[in-house]
């Protein structure tokens, strides 16, 4: 999930931007802003918008809540409040100006769907030139950053968002669901690099996979990962959880708080299935952040395996490591935090095939209005779902 990044945009990169277009709504936007731990969340009406150039302004179809809008809300992480939180997110575009393209470099036009990268980057300081816009040294991030005058539509609780020049836009299928579609601009995208990371050590084709942590990224993880041709046992402490990973293409489960001599724990059901035929794991999805859990990866991955770690995004305790067992097995590890334009065109791209064979839609649970964001916010922490939906009453669209 993306999170929090700890050296956010400059001011001059907010602010001194070339002007493209004044758009004044015909019903004022309103955007929710979160202003601390505790406290409610308050709607604030923006009626105007001035667009740089490069620009788009969305009017938001879907919101999703994802688990970082959580943490920041329980005060888990660092956050420049108030802002306006969301990430996730699929809208259709109501107004335009001169340079503003997709990340397949087309140009974008009103009216079209779209879905949107968690980023916003400059692309041409040193990290953008390495390829990774997404650790941009002039950052700024949808619903992270402090709202401001001139960006009050800064994330997706909001009826509009003020998708900034230097956002990767994809344009989506209008038959695929919003309830599908709004994780590709976290969950979806950032599966997609995980496993980029991992396959590009270790083909995913006949691969046996361990992903820790079933929640919204893991069960992706499995359906993609299986659809690639690979063997995935997902390992979860919560048996709803583990049942939802099977029905996302898991061959096995496995739960980490069992006893070691449990058949259901992680170490036994990997033998069982090598027992069985199957090849030792040598691609371990860590998505859950437990502390355990990043541990465990480690320590059952097989010879010449990678580990990909995406799920600590938080402070927490240090895991300890033995080198020497590293070295010995050839093991590496590697760390995922957000993604390139790139992963988000292949999340949507597969998103609308694969909605098909495994129940994406059915991952986002109770859906609310905007005004009652705060109860979206506390239903998603008890993690009943691995989404919860935020559907605005959108003012009407510009022509």
């Amino acid at each position: 999930m993306p999170e929090h990044d700890p050296h956010p945009a400059s001011p001059a990169t907010l602010t001194a931007r070339p002007v493209g277009r004044e758009v004044v709504l015909p019903r004022a936007a309103e955007a929710m802003v979160w202003s601390g731990v505790g406290l409610p969340s308050d709607a604030v009406a923006v009626p105007g918008v001035l667009l740089g150039l490069g620009d788009v302004l969305v009017e938001v179809e879907l919101a999703t809540v994802c688990g970082s809008d959580v943490h920041t809300a329980l005060g888990h992480r660092p956050a420049n409040k108030p802002l306006v939180l969301g990430h996730e997110q699929v809208g259709r575009i109501v107004a335009v100006t001169e340079k503003s393209y997709a990340a397949n470099g087309m140009s974008l036009r009103v009216g079209q769907r779209v879905v949107w990268s968690v980023t916003v980057s400059c692309g041409t300081c040193p990290r953008c030139r390495r390829g990774l816009p997404q650790k941009c040294i002039e950052l700024a991030k949808y619903g992270h950053e402090r709202m401001r005058r001139g960006w009050e539509l800064s994330g997706g609780f909001a009826t509009h968002v003020q998708v900034r020049a230097g956002t990767a836009v994809v344009v989506v299928d209008e038959q695929v669901p919003a309830t599908v579609l709004a994780p590709a601009s976290c969950a979806t995208a950032t599966v997609v690099a995980a496993l980029g990371a991992a396959s590009a050590l270790v083909p995913l084709a006949g691969a046996t996979v361990l992903v820790t942590g079933a929640g919204m990224l893991g069960v992706t993880a499995c359906a993609m990962a299986t659809d690639a041709g690979a063997l995935v046992i997902v390992s979860d402490p919560d048996a709803a959880r583990r049942q939802l990973a099977l029905a996302f293409g898991a061959a096995a489960v496995a739960d980490p708080g069992a006893p070691c001599e449990s058949p259901t724990g992680v170490a036994s059901v990997l033998t069982a299935l090598q027992q069985a035929g199957a090849a030792e794991p040598t691609i371990a999805l860590e998505l859950s952040g437990a502390r355990p859990a990043v541990k465990t990866a480690i320590d059952l991955i097989g010879i010449g395996g990678v580990v990909v770690l995406v799920g600590s995004v938080s402070p927490g305790e240090a895991v300890v490591l033995d080198p020497e067992s590293i070295v010995r097995r050839l093991v590496t590890v590697r760390g995922v935090h957000n993604y390139t334009p790139g992963d988000l065109a292949q999340a949507v791209a597969y998103l609308s095939g694969a909605w098909h064979r495994h129940p994406f839609s059915a991952l986002v649970g109770a859906t609310f209005d905007l005004a009652k964001a705060d109860a979206a916010l506390a239903l998603a922490a008890t993690a009943r779902h691995p989404r919860v939906g935020l559907t605005p009453q959108p003012p009407a669209t510009l022509g």
